[in-house]
């Protein structure tokens, strides 16, 4: 009898050791994407409404156009890594007309969501299933969740010379 039930308990910790361990990439990736939507709030957020037609030079995107770049771009890898349709067609938020804060914010935050949704509803085994982003670059889908994750960070990073130009500072770093 001590048999059996050392055997079921050996049983049950790998089982859930294993289990663990599946999850903990998504569980981990899923804790990026809160802790990125949350600070890039925060940005949004800091930036005065005045700052958000702000273009540090003509040819750059302004803040409100470079917050809902970052959001199109969530829209479409995340929607070709999951195969869920996307609700905005590629580069439509970057060309929405209202560009108020309170819109630009609304916009943003929804990209997030649909990203962390995404996250939510793939089982372990889709992440390491391949997938063609763009049309043109093959990768995993996790890989195509981090590429998007590089992206998001890099227009969000962008906008703090922005912040500043606005005479306001920028939040502070939010590595963990």
């Amino acid at each position: 009898m001590k048999a059996i039930q050392f055997f079921t308990t050996l049983c049950f910790l790998f089982g859930t050791l294993h289990f663990t361990q599946a999850q903990t990439p998504a569980n981990d990736m899923l804790k990026e994407w809160e802790r990125a939507k949350a600070y890039t709030k925060e940005y949004l957020d800091t930036m005065p409404e005045a700052g958000y037609a702000l273009k540090p030079t003509p040819e750059m995107r302004s803040f409100a156009e470079q917050m809902l770049h970052l959001t199109d771009a969530n829209y479409g890898f995340v929607s070709a890594a999951t195969g869920e349709k996307s609700p905005v067609s590629f580069g439509e938020s970057e060309k929405t007309t209202d560009k108020t804060k309170a819109n630009v914010t609304k916009l943003v935050m929804d990209g997030y969501d649909f990203v962390i949704t995404g996250i939510k509803k793939m089982t372990p085994a889709q992440f390491n299933e391949n997938v063609k982003i763009f049309g043109r670059f093959d990768m995993t889908k996790a890989m195509a969740f981090a590429k998007c994750f590089e992206h998001q960070t890099h227009h969000r990073g962008q906008t703090t010379v922005y912040i500043r130009l606005a005479g306001a500072k920028p939040p502070a770093e939010k590595l963990f």
